[in-house]
């Protein structure tokens, strides 16, 4: 995905049960004191979510985030932040996927929810 892949975003791991990647802090990611964008914070997460769900869809179908909705619990001011995704549903016409976020001290900075439509190819 060339867009996460501009903004920083790099995949550890990848399966259809779980998908690993994670972003670092940088100055031009960041609103004012310093603190990651939380655009930047979605980006990570729905760039994630997006690889699960498409590792779970069906033989020649794509698909699309229909809804996505971060909470933030926490901001992040340096170091990395990890995203992890796994499916919470996958149907015929949708996948859900949750990626939990967290700091590298293992604190809890978010969590996405988002919902992809399956499409026929």
């Amino acid at each position: 995905m060339p867009y996460a892949r501009t903004t920083g975003v790099r995949l550890a791991e990848a399966s259809a049960s779980l998908v690993r990647g994670s972003l670092s802090w940088a100055p031009e990611l960041c609103t004012a004191m310093g603190v990651l964008h939380g655009g930047a914070v979605m980006t990570l997460a729905d760039s994630v979510g997006a690889v699960c769900a498409y590792l779970n869809l069906p033989a020649g179908a794509t698909t699309s985030t229909v809804e996505s909705k971060t909470n933030f619990f926490r901001g992040v001011r340096s170091g990395a932040l990890e995203a992890v995704a796994r499916p919470l549903h996958t149907g015929a016409s949708f996948i859900v996927v949750q990626t939990d976020l967290v700091d590298d001290t293992g604190r809890a900075v978010g969590l996405t929810i988002q919902s992809q439509a399956v499409r026929s190819a």
